[in-house]
Order: C-alpha cells, then structure tokens, then sequence
C-alpha cells in the first residue's frame, strides 16, 4: 500500500496529461505521441517534486514495457509469410543495416554508439515505440533519457513529413500500388504515419503498408533482444561500474513473443484483442509523458545540430536503400 501511494501522485498526472494528448489528437490531427511529449516536457518542472519522481519514474519504465509487451497482439505470423520471401529480406536488410549505419554515423560524428543504435533502431523499426523500446533495455547511463526523447523528437517529425512527401515521391516514380505501399511500409517510421499515407493513394497501397509495417514491428523483439544482451556482455567484460546499470533480462519480450503467437494460432475475439490494443497505445503515450516529464529541454539543446544530420541521414539511408531495391523484386 505505501509504495501504490508514492507512486499514485505522478502516475495520475502523467495519466491526465496523457488523456489531454489524445484529446488534443482527436480534435487537431497531429500524432498522439507527440502531443504527449510536448505536454510532458512543458510540465518538467514537477519532476522536482519528491511526491512525484516515484510515480513518474514508474510510468515511464514500468508502463512502458507492458505497452510494448502488448504490441504483439498486432502482429502475426500469417502477416510475414503474406509478404513473400524477398520482400521480407529487404526488410530485414533494411533494419539492420539501418542500425549499422546509426552506430558509424554516430562515432564519425562525435557520439556514443548507444546514440547510434537508439537513432538507428528507432528509425528502422516503428519510430518513437522502438525507441522506448531499446531505450527500456539499455544501462541507464547519463543522458539517456535526454537520448531517448530526442530519438522520439526526430523519429516522429519526419515520419510526419514523410507522411506528405512519401506518396508524392511514389506517384512521380509511377509505382503500382503494390510497389507504393512495400516502399511506405519499409521506410515511414510510426506506424499511424505509415497507414496514413498508405490509404492516401489507395485501398491496396494502404493494406499492404500497413502488413509491411507489421513486419517491420516483428523486428523489435530480435533486436532489442539482441541490443540487451550486447550490453550486458559490455557490463560484463568491463564491470558495471564504468557502464552504468547492466539492463536485466527483458521478459517483457517474451511476453511480446507470446502474445505474437497465440495471436498467430488462436482466432482471439475482436471484443477481447481491441480493447488490449487499445491499452497497448495508452500504455505508451502515458509512457512518453512520463519521459518528457523526466527530461530538462536545456538537455536537448545542447545536443546541436548533429544528432538532427544523424537521423535525417539514417532516414535517408532506408528510402534509397528501398527505392532502388524495390524495381528489382
């Protein structure tokens, strides 16, 4: 009972800011996500409050691996084998190399690869999710969370203008709406984004973005996994003194895992899966409030112009790298 009261006070303001984001989304159109952070950042001042931090730092870990946890009721097995073999190569070359490139775009440009593979995987994989995704699994070091929050920062701005530009890009290439929606789906990093710009040009092209997003979904549980367990062989081999707080084992992946395949083989009632889904997306955004609430903005400022040209240049990457893949599939 005492600890549901250290950690009522924050949890319930993170709970009301989150409602007003959706609120704010609903009437305004801008993504839930980042309505939530800007609120959660304006409001950074009542993390000073002992009454607080507890909630807040409850909701913002806690909170968001049951959020993530729970994504797997989106995805099922029958949506991979539904793409065919190359494309779901593409998508597998496109994430990890993704990634690749964040962890050698972040040491030319001066920072940690932690930076690289959070910038990297956010971008690859679905946006401000996997970012709070891998960021759950990393030692908390210093900074992280300043990281983190400009990972969703970026991710979320240009898959919002991806959102515009994407479709218009496809159109003026003259792709078939098949060509049109793998291209949306393996680049535009939020999944809202993706289904946006998707049924923007077509039924079809909506449809199949949207079942290439999933794939893409797929990706998190074998690369956080593999994020987790490469930080706990650095903990390790160096001592957990000079890296920060080894991050244990992620069993909220296998709950992921788990959900995944029972969605895969068991017909679940929409009654049942929606409203789990439902709680999946309130999870997080209650999530990114709580890190925006942790977060001071000077932080972010003094990051500059670089962590900007390192997640442009890794959106960059994945475009052309499906761009030019695309014509020969």
């Amino acid at each position: 009972m005492h600890s549901i009261r250290q950690t009522m006070p924050g949890f319930t303001i993170a709970l009301i800011v989150a409602l007003a984001a959706m609120f704010l989304n609903g009437h305004y159109g801008a993504p839930t996500m980042l309505f939530a952070l800007l609120l959660g950042l304006a409001i950074g001042f009542l993390n000073d409050s002992p009454k607080i931090q507890p909630g807040i730092a409850f909701t913002a870990k806690k909170l968001l691996r049951i959020g993530v946890a729970l994504l797997g009721l989106r995805i099922a097995l029958s949506d991979v084998t539904a793409l065919g073999l190359k494309p779901v190569l593409l998508i597998i070359v496109g994430v990890f190399s993704t990634i690749a490139v964040g962890l050698v775009l972040a040491k030319l440009l001066g920072f940690r690869k932690r930076f690289g593979v959070l910038t990297g995987g956010a971008v690859a994989i679905c946006g401000a999710s996997a970012a709070m995704a891998i960021s759950s699994v990393m030692p908390k070091e210093k900074g992280l969370e300043r990281d983190t929050i400009f990972a969703v920062v970026g991710v979320t701005t240009l898959s919002t203008l991806a959102m515009i530009v994407y479709p218009i890009i496809t159109n003026y290439l003259g792709y078939s709406d098949s060509q049109a929606g793998l291209f949306m789906g393996g680049t535009i990093h939020d999944v809202a984004q993706v289904i946006g710009a998707g049924f923007s040009v077509s039924q079809e092209t909506g449809e199949l973005s949207t079942l290439t997003k999933m794939m893409r979904v797929a990706m998190l549980v074998p690369v956080v996994m593999m994020i987790a367990f490469a930080f706990q062989a650095r903990a390790k081999a160096s001592g957990s003194a000079h890296s920060g707080t080894a991050p244990t084992f992620p069993f909220f992946l296998l709950a992921f895992i788990g959900l995944v395949l029972l969605n895969s083989f068991v017909d679940i009632p929409t009654t049942v899966k929606d409203p789990l889904i439902n709680l999946s997306k309130f999870c997080l955004v209650i999530s990114i409030v709580a890190i925006g609430i942790k977060t001071r903005l000077q932080e972010i400022f003094e990051l500059g112009i670089k962590p900007i040209i390192l997640i442009v240049l890794e959106t960059l990457w994945i475009a052309i790298l499906f761009l030019v893949a695309i014509p020969y599939l």
